[in-house]
């Protein structure tokens, strides 16, 4: 079994201490990783000057990686990354226990409605990381609308993909309503973690995972709170033997019929 802590914390408050309490008491609680909001530090928006952000391996991750060694628990958390022609990339890296990188994941599907396609870059790779037993992928909070990622991580062998999101209250019934979707049609854990409050109250948690069979198994309130999590990776390959939709799949025909369209 691996326990893992979902960091429910507001966003926008501009600086990592938050994030270095909340890690500690995951790790005095017994969890292996701790898993952060999207840009719960400088708080999501779609509009940022060209040239923002800053490289994979620069301050806040820094700040990341002290949290992890500090504490002995792998963090995953969010920054802004600098990238190539002006555009930043919205970015999710991943701290092993001893401080080091061990994965990063940029989001590939970009929230078009609120313009975040017209300031980033979106990623062109999955991503997936080993703790403590477990294989973890990454999606960014819009990227869950998009089943064909998940299917992906599927395919390449995931126990549980993590989904740091700021998905207002407005839209929340589609969260309750996706985590768990994407859980069951791939048969693995999925574990959302969203943003508490912010201006009027735009966000409104409701962080929560979902086990193989698309059951919620943890689940959030509104306010800030660590929201833990265990997850056993045996019943992720039980649950793929005994209904083998993976297996069963016609990739051949797919990418026939996807050519003709």
């Amino acid at each position: 079994m691996t326990t893992i802590a979902l960091a429910q914390v507001a966003g926008g408050r501009g600086d990592p201490d938050a994030a270095a309490r909340m890690a500690e008491e995951a790790a005095a609680a017994g969890a292996s990783l701790i898993c952060f909001p999207e840009q719960f530090i400088t708080g999501w928006s779609p509009e940022i000057p060209p040239g923002a952000g800053e490289p994979l391996d620069g301050p806040l991750t820094a700040a990341f990686s002290e949290i992890a060694k500090k504490n002995r628990i792998a963090v995953v958390g969010s920054i802004i990354e600098a990238g190539q022609g002006g555009r930043p990339r919205n970015t999710t890296v991943v701290l092993g226990p001893g401080g080091d990188i061990l994965a990063a994941y940029a989001k590939i599907h970009l929230f078009s409605p609120g313009g975040e396609d017209r300031y980033y870059t979106a990623g062109d790779r999955i991503a997936t990381f080993t703790v403590d037993g477990t294989t973890f992928g990454l999606a960014v909070c819009y990227d869950l609308r998009f089943p064909e990622l998940f299917r992906i991580y599927a395919l390449a062998g995931a126990e549980c993909v993590l989904v740091p999101a700021a998905w207002p209250c407005c839209r929340v019934r589609h969260w309750e309503t996706l985590l768990p979707a994407r859980a069951l049609e791939n048969r693995y854990y999925v574990a959302g973690v969203n943003t508490a409050g912010g201006p009027d109250g735009i966000y409104c948690g409701r962080s929560l995972a979902a086990d193989p069979d698309g059951e919620v198994i943890a689940r959030a309130g509104a306010g800030e709170e660590p929201l833990f999590v265990k997850l056993d990776p045996a019943a992720v390959h039980a649950a793929q033997k005994s209904l083998p939709s993976l297996s069963d799949r016609r990739s051949d025909l797919y990418h026939r019929l996807l050519s003709s369209l």
